[in-house]
């Protein structure tokens, strides 16, 4: 079935909150509801199907449907980190376009920043000092045996998206400055955002010059850890159309995880290399006609290598694609990320999936902030990655076009 035409994006909000101290994560979730359904103009009654994630707290997304008050006809838990709002965009159209329901609220919240924050007050309070990770220290689960040969090397997320960059260098000769760029064009976008975390615009040399965290990626190569949230609602065209306003219509959507393959192990490959194809055939349209796009930024390298594996330029190329502004919107041929993204504005939950969609969504309707606008903007890609990109991860693409 193809879901070209399906189901629109009919509303988007995203909470301000970079900290959310005294707020729950229900709490997060409720706020981002209503958001959502005060920007498409619906009432919570509208909605009958919902989707979220792992972030879900208590008993799951059951949990938060009841908290909100929700009377649905259709529920869908699937979590694989951070693309999983993108790949609850294409369930909601698939959902839809099979009569399980007719209009979609998808959520993301979290304070992972604020609960860290009381954690190591509370660990200071009671005199305890920082032991080895408990990821080193863990035995291995019998039935994921192929953890027992990460396991003894203490693996951390910064560390495996450091191997994949540091392949990607010996093997296409992309460099540390070529990376440093795609963190400079998110510092301009982000300067134009008041709620962005990091707002100061920032060099090439400046972030060659922060501390190094994982050789080759230094500080600012790393996106920022945030609370806050976002929601997303997706409904029928016939209802998108009662609204009176412009459609933001799904065009492609793709979805596919990616992992060791039994050792057959590809460092410069991501799952996008099968999402993105795939959505693209879908809309039916190429990457040279996508005027801005949302993709994912836990460090620069994961914006390279899906730059590469979507098509907007050839694998090995990413670095010469990136440099000298090409993803500052106003400058650039490809506008990125013009919110400031997760290297400079947010990254909610430690899965900031919503957030991309949710920009892409301010372009299309021409609300991002006039300095980042993209004139006329009619086609925008939102691209996430969930787990990490050096051992088994997930990665889903949107495409959506702005019809008036």
């Amino acid at each position: 079935m193809t879901l070209n035409g399906q189901a629109c994006i009919v509303g988007a909000y995203e909470h301000p909150t970079r900290k959310a101290e005294g707020l729950s994560v229900l709490r997060l979730h409720a706020d981002v509801a209503k958001g959502a359904l005060a920007d498409a103009g619906l009432a919570k009654s509208d909605i009958d199907g919902y989707f979220c994630a792992g972030d879900a707290p208590g008993l799951g997304t059951a949990t938060v449907a009841e908290y909100l008050g929700l009377k649905l006809r259709h529920l869908d838990s699937t979590d694989c980190g951070g693309s999983a709002p993108l790949l609850h965009v294409g369930h909601a159209a698939q959902a839809i376009a099979t009569g399980r329901c007719n209009v979609a609220l998808i959520t993301l919240a979290g304070r992972p920043r604020a609960a860290l924050a009381e954690a190591q007050a509370r660990a200071t309070a009671a005199g305890a000092r920082p032991g080895r990770s408990p990821l080193a220290l863990r035995p291995p689960d019998p039935d994921c045996p192929e953890l027992a040969f990460e396991l003894p090397y203490g693996p951390a997320t910064q560390n495996l998206y450091a191997m994949v960059a540091r392949r990607h260098m010996h093997q296409f000769g992309t460099t540390s400055a070529q990376l440093a760029w795609i963190k400079v064009a998110a510092s301009q976008h982000a300067q134009h955002n008041p709620n962005a975390m990091l707002r100061q615009v920032v060099t090439v040399d400046e972030v060659l010059a922060s501390p190094m965290v994982a050789d080759p990626l230094h500080r600012l190569d790393c996106c920022v850890m945030s609370d806050g949230g976002g929601a997303l609602i997706v409904a029928r065209p016939e209802v998108a159309r009662a609204m009176q306003r412009p459609l933001l219509m799904l065009r492609g959507c793709g979805e596919a995880p990616l992992h060791a393959m039994g050792g057959e192990i590809d460092l410069s490959c991501s799952a996008a290399a099968w999402t993105g194809p795939a959505a693209f055939a879908e809309a039916g349209v190429t990457p040279a006609q996508i005027q801005y796009a949302s993709l994912y930024d836990s460090f620069t390298i994961t914006v390279l290598m899906q730059l590469e594996d979507l098509g907007f330029c050839r694998k090995g190329q990413g670095g010469p694609f990136v440099a000298d502004g090409n993803l500052i919107a106003g400058r650039g041929r490809l506008p990125f990320n013009t919110d400031g993204g997760g290297l400079c504005n947010n990254h909610p939950a430690n899965r900031g999936g919503v957030t991309k969609v949710i920009e892409a969504v301010r372009q299309l309707r021409g609300q991002a902030h006039p300095a980042v606008q993209v004139k006329d903007c009619e086609w925008a890609l939102a691209s996430g990655i969930g787990g990490a990109l050096g051992s088994r991860h997930t990665a889903a693409t949107l495409i959506l076009q702005r019809l008036a």
